[in-house]
């Protein structure tokens, strides 16, 4: 029989499964990169998870830094991505599905050195038809500022109940 629940519900599982073993937030990061490739390219580690929120570290490396030193503003829009959409897939109703329509960022200064970003979702709305929902993430550096803002705008849509989605 069929387990009855929302994607987001899955990850909080694996979430807390695997977050209190040593090396499990680790574990839990490299299985996220895995389950969506393009993010596995960054490199983030997962700190917090659970319905409705997300808290994601990236380091600073060369890989992810631009010309000025400092971290690149496509890697931090993907670690904003990152914590929004863990934040929305763990808020999201089962029976619902959502894309991103939109993604817009500020950034405020210069990144360096360790950055935390913190998606959070509002509450989901009964998805009944298509909606769209908001959601923020605050990058903030090793003494707390922020240094970017991002917001990601999700197309909420009720699931097509076809065997394919399963």
């Amino acid at each position: 029989m069929k387990r009855m629940d929302s994607p987001g519900a899955r990850i909080i599982r694996v979430w807390e499964r695997l977050s209190p073993l040593p090396g499990g937030a680790w574990l839990f990061s490299r299985l996220l990169g895995w389950w969506v490739p393009y993010t596995g390219t960054l490199g983030a580690r997962v700190l917090e998870l659970s319905a409705g929120f997300a808290k994601v570290e990236l380091r600073e490396r060369r890989r992810v830094r631009n010309h000025l030193h400092s971290i690149h503003a496509i890697a931090l829009a993907n670690l904003g991505e990152v914590a929004g959409g863990l934040s929305m897939m763990t808020a999201l109703p089962y029976g619902a599905r959502a894309i991103v329509t939109n993604l817009s960022m500020e950034y405020l200064k210069k990144a360096r050195g360790r950055l935390v970003a913190e998606g959070r979702s509002m509450p989901v709305p009964a998805v009944t038809d298509d909606t769209d929902h908001l959601v923020y993430a605050d990058i903030r550096d090793q003494v707390g500022e922020v240094v970017a803002r991002a917001t990601v705008r999700w197309r909420l849509s009720p699931a097509v109940s076809d065997a394919r989605e399963r």
